[in-house]
């Protein structure tokens, strides 16, 4: 039991950290490390009463959440006077900045950055922690019942045994190893018809499911859903402090926040089922955000969003914010949101919420902007793209001849790229759209929205995309397939940047050129949407006649 009496006497002081304290930089591997030093000060024989204290205190300090304080308190214990001074000044100083998440005035506080280049909302990560290591609490709800549940003070005749998820396998989490065939999109969308809730499970409730559905009750006037998803710009990337929205008009749903419920989810589904001793939370999360769980490269923060797709169904999703605003109406029955809401209402809503949930996140792949990548100024004025556009063309990126595996080495490939881009070549900007590393990101190039210098003559009518690294023999991670066949192009589809007809072709079926690589163009023409009637232009010179006729299936080409 020490790693959960670590991560609440952490809660406890990100609560009420000394005023004043010179921060640290906002780096996950901080947060790590306060774990770190409370797991090495407190013994262990004292670990299980303060841990108490901690909750106890920690989520009574926390009055607007009455949801979260009831579902991961622990009863029956008396609290226990802490040492305030467990943590150093300076991790006391970082523990003030992330103490709870919020969005104000385009800024988000309560983040840091992780190794692996994401942003990370710290709260809903560690309130994931804690559910695991209470063992997935359980609330029920006997059908045909309207009593609300009794005050959070005594033991609720609601609140079932701490049991595993019994939805889990092997024997809790199903990972999405990098090297397997990903869900079927069309069994995982929401069901049109809920069923009712008869349980809630404390993890989904306080990492996501909660904040979810309140999000989509704060303006029920309005036809537009809330901005989700929002990613955003760190001040420095060596000593991150401020990290600012790229949206003004986000929601308190950003990316970083769905990072850190789905990390608390993930990882707070891998320690209910675990068996004791649990691994050190600073282990814990150090393997995480490093090369994986348990020397398992698959659990690791990177593909957070393929195993949260195997985690969270979106029936289940449905049914948990559902139960987790029911459930919170009982609680606090004037809670402004949703005093008067009927069940079907509160059902709508839940529903709603789960499908903009997975079409604006789960089935989109994670993109670094350019601002994370460390992207050099736009040289000139860019032009706009008319979308939807028809086509995806696929590149590799040849130098750089190996794919990049973290983000360091694609954040710095990404950055030479644009740099002979525009400095050798004379382009104004690198030329991709997008590009696809090894390491489970997508980096943002031009974007959806800008005409790239990626396939000449076609630059206007379709996105290219290129792998990082030499593909003439070998082929991509079988992730990164995945990500430029299915989940970029899904994503395209759903914001409608591609039209729904669109194809895809390889650069050399419309440029004389090897790219993207023999053997990654073979594996293209197995793909559903590869344009095979258009024939490669590879090791032959254009004639005069072929120069002016233009391939089949293709508009009529870019005037430059």
């Amino acid at each position: 039991m020490m790693a959960q009496g670590v991560l609440w006497i952490l809660l406890g002081l990100l609560l009420c950290p000394e005023p004043g304290t010179a921060c640290l930089p906002l780096l996950m591997d901080f947060v790590i490390q306060a774990l770190g030093e409370l797991e090495q000060k407190v013994p262990v024989t004292e670990i299980r009463p303060t841990a108490s204290a901690w909750l106890l205190s920690a989520q009574d300090a926390s009055p607007h959440d009455p949801l979260r304080r009831f579902l991961l308190k622990k009863e029956g214990l008396k609290a226990i006077k802490l040492d305030p001074h467990l943590l150093s000044p300076k991790l006391q100083g970082l523990a003030e900045k992330v103490a709870q998440h919020d969005v104000q005035g385009g800024q988000e506080y309560g983040v840091v950055l992780a190794p692996d280049g994401s942003t990370v909302a710290v709260q809903p990560l560690l309130a994931g922690l804690e559910a695991g290591l209470q063992g997935h609490r359980v609330v029920n709800f006997p059908l045909g019942s309207t009593a609300p549940p009794q005050d959070a003070k005594a033991t609720s005749p609601y609140v079932g045994a701490m049991v595993p998820e019994v939805t889990a396998t092997s024997p809790g989490l199903r990972v999405a190893s990098p090297d397997v065939t990903s869900l079927d999109t069309e069994a995982a969308s929401p069901d049109t018809k809920a069923t009712f809730p008869t349980s809630v499970d404390s993890l989904l409730a306080v990492t996501l499911a909660k904040d979810l559905g309140l999000t989509f009750l704060q303006d029920p006037q309005t036809q537009s859903p809330p901005v989700l998803g929002t990613e955003g710009c760190w001040d420095q990337l060596h000593a991150p402090q401020t990290f600012t929205l790229l949206d003004p008009k986000a929601s308190p749903l950003t990316t970083a926040f769905f990072n850190g419920a789905l990390d608390g989810a993930l990882l707070g589904d891998y320690l209910s089922w675990i068996p004791e001793p649990r691994p050190p939370l600073s282990l814990l999360l150090s393997q995480y955000y490093g090369a994986g769980v348990a020397t398992d490269p698959g659990l690791r923060s990177n593909f957070r969003r393929q195993n949260g797709a195997v985690l969270i169904s979106a029936p289940t999703l449905t049914q948990q914010v559902w139960g987790a605003l029911l459930l919170l109406q009982r609680l606090e029955p004037t809670h402004p949101q949703l005093q008067g809401m009927s069940q079907d209402q509160l059902a709508q809503v839940a529903t709603h919420a789960t499908e903009e949930f997975t079409k604006a996140f789960l089935d989109c792949p994670a993109i670094h902007p350019r601002c994370r990548w460390g992207a050099a100024p736009y040289r000139g004025q860019p032009i706009p793209l008319k979308l939807p556009l028809g086509f995806l063309y696929v590149h590799h990126t040849y130098i750089p001849e190996l794919p990049c595996t973290d983000f360091a080495q694609c954040a710095a490939n990404m950055r030479w790229m644009q740099s002979f881009h525009q400095d050798t070549r004379g382009w104004d900007d690198i030329g991709y759209s997008f590009v696809v590393g090894s390491d489970g990101y997508v980096y943002e190039g031009r974007g959806w929205h800008y005409v790239g210098a990626h396939t000449l003559r076609y630059n206007t009518r379709g996105f290219g995309v290129a792998f990082v690294g030499n593909y003439t023999a070998e082929l991509p991670t079988e992730a990164a397939l995945r990500t430029m066949r299915d989940e970029l192009p899904r994503c395209a589809l759903r914001s409608g940047h591609l039209r729904p007809d669109y194809k895809v072709l390889g650069h050399r079926q419309l440029v004389s050129t090897k790219c993207p690589g023999d053997a990654l163009f073979n594996v293209l023409g197995t793909w559903p949407r590869f344009a095979a009637d258009v024939k490669p232009r590879t090791a032959r010179r254009a004639s005069w006649r072929s120069r002016r006729e233009l391939p089949p299936l293709l508009p009529a080409a870019d005037p430059q």
